[in-house]
This record gives C-alpha cells, structure tokens and sequence, in this order.
C-alpha cells in the first residue's frame, strides 16, 4: 500500500511539474509543429483524379460543423473553389490546403452567403502563396461588379500590405482579384468557362427565382465528372446535365422544418424572421426532391451541402433526411471536411466522411 502510494505521490509531482512548464514545453515543439504544418498540401497526397471537398456545408444560418457554402474541387494538380462562403479558407487550412495553391473561384450567384468570404480568400492567397497576379473570380454576366466592389473595399489593405511586407512578398501586380465573365446560358445549354490540362468547367442555368443569374457548374476530368448545383429549386436543367455524372453535389432545405421555425418565430413575436423562414422555402429544393434528380439522372453519389436549417438538435438529421432512402440510397450528408473522390479512368467513388 505504501508503495501504491509512493508511485500515485510520484505521478502527481510529475503531472504538476510538466504543467507548470506547458508553455516553455509547447514553445521547444512549435518550430516543429509549425513546419509540418506549413510543409503540407493536401493536394500532393491526393492521387490523379476529381476530388471534391466541402470547406462549407451549411447555408446562411450559423451551425456548429456547417460553414457558409464553399466546395472545394481538385483535378490536375490545381485547386478550385465553388463559392467562398463565411469561414470556408479556415477549414481548408485546417484540412491541409494551402491558399496560395487556390487558383480561381466559380460563383453560382450572388447571395451573401456565397460570397462573404471572397475577401479573405484573395488576400490570404495573395498575402501568404508569393502570388503576382490576381485571383480569377469566374461567374454568369454580374460578376465583375461583384470583384469590383471588393477590389475597392480591400484597396488601402493592398497598400498597407505591401508597405509593410515588400514586393518580394506582396507585389501589387498580385493583389485583389479578376473577373471572368459569361453569359448566362439558356436553357438546356452548357457553356464553357474553363479548359486547361484535362479539366473542363461548364456551366449551366438554374431556378433560384427571383434571384438571377443563377448557375451550377459541371466538372470533368479524366472520365470522372461532378456537377455541383449552387442554390435552386429542383431543375430539370440539372437533371439533363447530370445524366450519369459520377458525382452530384446538390443543395436541400427541408421544408417541414422550416415551417416549424416560422411558427416558432411567430409565437415569441418575430414577425419579420418568420417572414424569412417561409419566404426561402420556394427557391429551394427540398432533400426529397434532390434524391429525385439524383435518381433520375442515375448518378453514382449524391452529396448533401448548403443544408438548411442546422442540424443541432437530436433527431434533427434523421428529421431532415426523412423520405430521401426511398428515392435514392447512394447519398452523404455533407458536414465541413466531408471529402469525396473519383480517381481518374476509374469508378470508384472514395467518401471520406470528415477530413478536418
């Protein structure tokens, strides 16, 4: 018993004797830390195929593991981002991307939710990726406003930043972004906004009514391919163009549970939030109508994102997923770092459920 003690007395001194020490100890393994930190791309563990990433799973509506929406896509060795919602460049940090390595943004449209992180995403990957030209923001007739008025709201910061750093680091010829702008297509018809080194990027219509442009976009890459839907209601435009796709990202709101919270907005007096709730429910498609594409576009996966309202009370997933097993049973409820990969000439499609 006496010996029991000795060594239970003998840990304590030593657990308190390292506790006192925490910070010197985590100052000796921060170097180390952060150069594997710094070290790591994501991108070279990936191998030669369509990679698909969400570094943001939610809508406009906070949640505790579903960020503003930004899905992040992989082919040929370069890294794309779909929209650049709020908190979508720290998860992709936190998933090992770097952001210098970003090397342009597709936009569906132009709600707030999928836009409110642009500015970070160009500073960030001008500031800290050696970058010397502007980051290629590309999207339906509208766009260049859109990149106009960041390249303004961020103008002194480019100053500032390159006074402080130099142009070895911030050259001014980097900073801010460029538009690339396309017509919005018609409907039934594709459009092509990108073509390099195997990847193609098209883009189609959607129905997000009233709000216009609105657009998806489809990804192909040696013999894989995803189309990623931005916000719409359920579109025969996209279920033409995801006829047999690999991969279909698409976008849900589950109705039911939206009218509960506009009830609830009603009863605490509320009248302008539960306006909101019921206003979003008609230029949405709902979970069970996003399985109903998907199956009849016979795509191999389905991928939930922009999920809408969050997900944080018990039951509330088995709740907003209610109906979609009876229409197509190949689907995953994204949540932030739920990665998906199609490798190339291939048919396998790789979840991972979380990659953060």
């Amino acid at each position: 018993m006496k010996k029991f003690s000795i060594i239970v007395l003998s840990i304590v001194v030593l657990g308190a004797g390292i506790y006192s020490q925490r910070g010197d100890i985590a100052l000796r393994i921060l170097p180390k830390g952060a150069e594997a930190l710094l070290a790591s791309n994501k991108i070279d563990t990936l191998g030669d195929g369509l990679h698909i990433a969400l570094c943001g799973a939610g809508g406009p509506m906070p949640a505790p593991n579903r960020s503003g929406p930004c899905v992040a896509v992989v082919a040929a060795g370069k890294l794309f981002l779909v929209d650049a919602g709020a908190n979508g460049l720290r998860n992709l940090g936190r998933m090992g991307y770097q952001a210098g390595n970003i090397s342009g943004v597709f936009l569906t449209h132009f709600h707030s939710d999928h836009i409110d992180g642009l500015g970070e995403v160009a500073t960030i990957r001008w500031a800290a990726g050696n970058n010397s030209t502007p980051l290629n923001i590309y999207g339906p007739d509208g766009v260049a406003n859109v990149v106009a008025g960041f390249n303004l709201a961020y103008g002194q910061d480019k100053i500032y930043r390159n006074d402080h750093h130099g142009n070895t680091v911030a050259p001014l010829t980097g900073a801010g972004m460029a538009a690339v702008s396309a017509p919005l297509p018609a409907e039934g018809e594709l459009i092509t906004v990108y073509e390099q080194d195997g990847l193609k990027v098209e883009m189609l219509a959607v129905d997000h009514f009233p709000i216009t442009p609105a657009v998806a976009y489809r990804f192909s890459y040696r013999g894989r391919s995803a189309l990623i839907s931005g916000d719409t209601n359920k579109s025969a435009n996209i279920e033409e163009f995801a006829q047999g796709i690999d991969l279909l990202v698409h976008e849900a709101l589950n109705p039911a549970m939206l009218n509960a919270m506009n009830q609830a907005a009603t009863a605490v007096g509320l009248p302008n939030t539960a306006k909101i709730f019921d206003d979003v429910i008609d230029y949405h498609a709902s979970p069970i109508e996003a399985a109903e594409t998907a199956r009849d576009a016979n795509v191999g996966h389905l991928l939930f994102y922009h999920i809408v309202p969050p997900l944080v009370l018990p039951g509330s997933e088995a709740l907003w997923l209610d109906g979609v097993d009876q229409r197509f049973s190949n689907y995953t409820l994204g949540e932030d770092g739920t990665s998906i990969s199609l490798p190339a000439n291939s048919s396998d499609i790789v979840v991972n459920s979380n990659d953060l």
